[in-house]
């Protein structure tokens, strides 16, 4: 008998598991990731692939679970079943191994935040584990599909469009097989992976510059960054991908910097979807000059003026060269520019690299932890766009 008590490594114990026998894989856990579903099958595919998971569609909108994920656990053979209210998480591994842990399916779960369980390799503790899954399973639940996913990524991405996550807006609702389990209060925080794709998106220019005593909600209301990102009409902002997280920033001065007020998910340009209407432009005139959007959802901005914010020129004292993904490639290479302050001249956002937004999401989450956010039911009060 083998029996651990856990409070951190969970990826090097699952992963340890896995390569001892993945034959046999069954996993009960509420939110999974598309990162770490990659990792778990890094060993290959099992011949056994069994998963209980959720299908609140509301998880998938909020960032909480990734539909991709799903259809990268499907793609590999994986027989998936929903739960409504499911929180337990339990991973079975080959014919003994069992790890039992508060950890989720996902790359903050696994590495980096304090989860507490055990891992064992046992008869009786694994019998009691599969009889447990086996029971769970049998609740009249259908095996998850691709057209299902199909249709669920539908819904969750007209609802990121329309600004999902940021507006007090209708429940996607839960898919999942009634258990008979409570519902759990649930608050839910975005990104629980950090990105793999970061930018600074930059608002005001030189000649309107905001001081550090106004008012974050009303540049959230000017700008209509709650719901999209501007870019001008001659560039097509296509290097943003789905997931990408945009930091919003603006102009100040007394003295001159940048600030950080806000964050959001982004979608990739679609032309066309995401080209500003005329209605649009009759509210905000500027973007006759700026028609171009990168549409986000689960906006979050902190609540109190820009001396509240995080200033971009902190970033770039500490991170120097490595703040911007162009510089630190020209550090690597050991040509072109590597000074950050000019890395964003005339530009109207910049990509981040991953210690930037790692950097970022700390300090921004410390000033929502010191301030607060400006509350969903102040954001539903502005003007929305009908998509």
């Amino acid at each position: 008998m083998s029996f651990r008590l856990v409070d951190s490594g969970w990826d090097r114990i699952l992963d340890d598991a896995l390569a001892a026998d993945n034959s046999r894989v069954r996993i009960i856990c509420p939110f999974i990731k598309e990162t770490a579903a990659k990792r778990l099958l890094k060993h290959g595919r099992p011949k056994l692939f069994e998963v209980i998971t959720r299908y609140d569609l509301n998880c998938f909108r909020d960032g909480v679970s990734d539909i991709a994920a799903l259809q990268l656990l499907l793609k590999a053979g994986a027989k998936i079943r929903g739960i409504k209210n499911l929180h337990a998480k339990a991973y079975l591994v080959g014919e003994g191994h069992v790890i039992v842990t508060s950890a989720n399916l996902t790359e903050k779960g696994l590495t980096r935040n304090h989860e507490f369980g055990f891992c064992a390799e046992d008869d009786a503790i694994a019998k009691s584990c599969h009889e447990y899954f086996a029971k769970l399973w049998t609740i009249r639940a259908l095996n998850l599909t691709g057209a299902k996913l199909d249709e669920w990524e539908r819904k969750v991405t007209a609802a990121w469009a329309s600004g999902g996550g940021t507006k007090l807006g209708p429940s996607l609702g839960d898919e999942g097989a009634d258990a008979g389990l409570p519902a759990d209060a649930m608050v839910v925080q975005i990104q629980t992976d950090l990105p793999e794709q970061g930018f600074v998106k930059f608002f005001g220019t030189s000649d309107n510059r905001f001081e550090h005593s106004d008012s974050i909600l009303d540049e959230v209301d000017r700008s209509g960054c709650y719901f999209a990102c501007n870019y001008p009409a001659s560039k097509r902002p296509r290097s943003v991908r789905d997931g990408a997280v945009m930091f919003m920033a603006r102009l100040v001065k007394n003295p001159t910097d940048i600030i950080i007020f806000g964050r959001a998910v982004g979608m990739h340009y679609e032309e066309g979807r995401d080209d500003a209407p005329p209605e649009d432009i009759v509210k905000r005139p500027w973007k006759a000059k700026w028609p171009r959007y990168i549409r986000v959802h689960n906006a979050e901005f902190i609540k109190g003026t820009f001396a509240d914010g995080i200033p971009l020129s902190d970033l770039m004292d500490d991170l120097k060269e490595h703040s911007f993904a162009a510089t630190e490639r020209n550090a690597r290479r050991g040509s072109g520019n590597t000074n950050p302050r000019s890395a964003f001249n005339q530009q109207a956002a910049v990509e981040l690299t991953p210690m930037a937004i790692a950097w970022l999401t700390e300090r921004i989450n410390q000033s929502f932890a010191n301030n607060g956010k400006i509350s969903p039911a102040e954001l539903a009060k502005l003007d929305w766009p009908t998509i």
